[in-house]
């Protein structure tokens, strides 16, 4: 892990790297709400022959990164950047899984020619998107979640810090306590053992030190992201899992018609966890040259 600094000098920012360090093309990978820089991430030996540097970092209140009171998803710009440049990175790929994918979009959005490549598995849409019911297909735990974010800060804190307490006490708690919303097809994903522990040790990594990054993760999903979606011009690939019900594949769809680089590609018969096998799938093309002209 790497201690660096936000770009005002007020905020702890926990960086990890992976693969080839340092000649490798830079990647970075945003983690999923809850989640942390530790994973779950492709192996060292994808990462080596694929040439690849897999940059991570804890986003604010979660693992070893400070809080950023009332941050937007577009603040996510400044940190990426400022780590790119502790590390003298000009230009670099982004992806986000999850709840990072929206951070990726910000990235994308915001960023301007220092992003080469943005791709995005099972990202949300802003909330308030025209033509798009936000809550349709999404599992009823979610959907309290974030209703709960829309009341305020205060009601979101009463109901995660309990929840994030016990998951700090027992990270396996999330798995079991998401189990009833989860499809076969997810169920199938995380019964594999090596997978399962990843999400354990991530989660317990996310919520080590504070539930903070988790509940305002949930209030910025809900809020004004900072961007439009459609001010995106790099190359830009959107996956979804069709039957995923954490955030459901017609975010993906959205978000395609609205970004005027992206394709999508909505996978039937598999759900949310599923991206965590395509990651490694997707990373050749984010590795790939930037486009001309850029």
């Amino acid at each position: 892990m790497i201690v660096m600094h936000s770009a005002d000098g007020s905020r702890r920012l926990a960086v990890a790297q992976r693969g080839l360090i340092p000649r490798g093309r830079p990647v970075f990978y945003l983690h999923g709400t809850p989640g942390s820089r530790i994973g779950p991430l492709p192996k060292h030996g994808l990462l080596y022959r694929l040439g690849i540097r897999l940059i991570t970092y804890d986003r604010p209140g979660y693992g070893d990164s400070d809080r950023q009171v009332g941050r937007q998803v577009g603040d996510v710009a400044s940190d990426v950047a400022t780590i790119a440049d502790r590390l003298g990175l000009d230009r670099f790929a982004v992806v986000g899984r999850s709840g990072g994918g929206p951070h990726a979009l910000a990235c994308a959005a915001l960023l301007g020619d220092r992003v080469t490549r943005a791709a995005v598995l099972v990202g949300l849409a802003p909330h308030g998107a025209e033509g798009l019911d936000w809550f349709d297909g999404m599992a009823e735990s979610n959907i309290e979640e974030y209703l709960t974010a829309m009341e305020g800060l205060a009601q979101l804190t009463a109901r995660l810090v309990v929840a994030a307490e016990k998951i700090k006490n027992d990270p396996v708690e999330l798995v079991n306590a998401i189990y009833d919303d989860l499809t076969e097809a997810d169920r199938e994903v995380v019964a594999d053992t090596a997978i399962r522990l990843m999400l354990v040790q991530n989660y317990a990594e996310a919520l080590r030190r504070s539930p903070y990054g988790w509940i305002d993760d949930a209030i910025a999903f809900c809020s004004p992201w900072g961007f439009d979606p459609a001010d995106i011009t790099v190359p830009t690939r959107l996956w979804h899992g069709a039957e995923d019900v954490f955030s459901p594949a017609s975010h993906s769809r959205w978000l395609a018609e609205r970004i005027p680089t992206a394709s999508v590609a909505i996978q039937r018969g598999v759900a949310h966890f599923h991206a965590l096998q395509v990651l490694p799938d997707l990373l050749p093309w984010l590795a790939g040259p930037a486009p001309a002209g850029g």
